[in-house]
This record gives structure tokens, sequence and C-alpha cells, in this order.
């Protein structure tokens, strides 16, 4: 793993880079067809000209065209969903559970924040058991109150106070395992919990260090759709590692 400096860094440079979280302005639900696009036309953005230009979805994929212009497709983006630029906006095809809908992030945006985090706690990096299971499908509540159907693969169990704690991953990211879990100190945290990602995996083991425990990013935009936590990775004591909410 990188230090953890540099990954603070990094998560930051990644919140406030043209694609992060934090210059997201519109997510409209999309229907397959021709779509004007505009601060006047039926797909509504909240800024920008009347019309930007007109976007085409279908179940292969989108492309959109300036007027004037020829249609451009939107492009994949590893772990992402496709993306096009069309100035001043970055605009992302987010499908869930097969429905469409259009993201907007406004380029002219310059936001700031500043992270908080708890102190540094060696004591919460923890060598964990790394237990695969049978593949088994479970639903998962969203923070806009939908589900989403995922698949259960694996679990890390370590001790804590003399007992057994088991985090199932609901999510996997770039080939690590993804953990939403909430604990005692939600509230001071992100209230609806936190994200962590599994690392060095081997040997039967996997590192959990929850001082790279992360806000989710509903926790700094209504335009995503964040998993909460399953009722196995809600803790009834205190990780006083990671992340604080935001201010």
């Amino acid at each position: 793993m990188i230090p953890l400096q540099d990954y603070r860094a990094a998560r930051l440079a990644a919140l406030t880079a043209p694609d992060g979280w934090l210059n997201l302005i519109a997510r409209i639900d999309l229907t397959p067809g021709i779509h004007a696009v505009g601060a006047a036309q039926d797909i509504r953005l909240p800024s920008g000209p009347d019309l930007l230009g007109t976007l085409k979805v279908s179940q292969t994929g989108a492309s959109f065209a300036r007027p004037g212009q020829g249609p451009q497709p939107f492009l994949p983006v590893p772990d992402a969903f496709p993306q096009l630029q069309v100035d001043p906006f970055l605009l992302e095809l987010h499908t869930v559970d097969g429905v469409p809908a259009l993201r907007v992030r406004d380029l002219s945006l310059r936001p700031q924040i500043t992270l908080r985090h708890f102190p540094d706690a060696p004591g919460w990096v923890i060598r964990a058991r790394w237990q695969e299971l049978a593949p088994q499908t479970a639903s998962v509540a969203m923070k806009d109150g939908s589900r989403a159907e995922v698949t259960l693969t694996h679990r890390a169990s370590f001790d804590h106070q003399g007992r057994e704690v088991s985090l199932t991953p609901t999510h996997w990211k770039a080939g690590k395992p993804m953990f939403v879990f909430r604990d005692a100190t939600a509230g001071e945290t992100y209230g609806a919990g936190r994200f962590l990602f599994g690392e060095d995996i081997g040997g039967g083991e996997i590192t959990l260090d929850f001082n790279r425990a992360f806000t989710p990013p509903c926790g700094f935009t209504d335009y995503a759709i964040c998993p909460l936590p399953p009722p196995g990775n809600v803790l009834p004591f205190r990780i006083e590692a990671g992340e604080k909410a935001p201010d």
C-alpha cells in the first residue's frame, strides 16, 4: 500500500478533479430516444446555454451532437461510466439496474474542500482472515430508497474486544473488495456509513486499514447513488480512524 499521507493526497485530488464528486450539478433520468438538452429544453440543465445540443440514447449507448455538428459517442472510462466532454460540462451516462441517467459536471467550477480525519491509529490496521464463500446473490439498500442486487463471494473476519467481527464486501472496484460499513462514530463520520477497500490479499488474509475509511460520494452530493451497509456490516463499537464527516 502507498503511504497514508500519499493516499490522502490522492483522495483529495480525485474528489476535486474534473470528474470528481464536487462539481456535479444534475442527475436526470433518461428514456431511450432523442432528447434536446439545455437550460430551456426538456432535459433541463441548471446552467449553460438554452440549447446545449441533442442527446441520443439507445440500448447500446449514447451520443451527443452540438448544434450544427455531428454526433459524438460517450466513451468508456476505466472503473467509471461512459463520459463525453461538452464544454462547459462533462456529461456522464450513469446506468443503474439498466436505467440510464445523465449526470452533469460543471467544469467551470473549481471546488475546494478540507477533509477531516481522526488521528492516525496504527491499531486499526488489521490483518483479517479472508474467507471465500459459495457465491450468493443479495439485495442491498441504496441511499435513494432503491435496492440493488449484488453477488457476495468473500468475508473478512477479525477479533475485537474478545469477539469475532465479520465484514462482507458488497462491491469490487479495480480488483479490490469494497466494504460498506457503519460504526458507532456515525454522526462524527458520515451518518449513512463509510467505504473501505481491502488491500494485500494473500495467504488467506486481507489488510483492513481503517485509517483509509472514507466518506462515500453521497456524503458530498445529492446526485450520487450509494449503497448502505448490509446488516452484518453495522458495528456497535467505535472505529476512531479514517475520514470524519465533511464540514
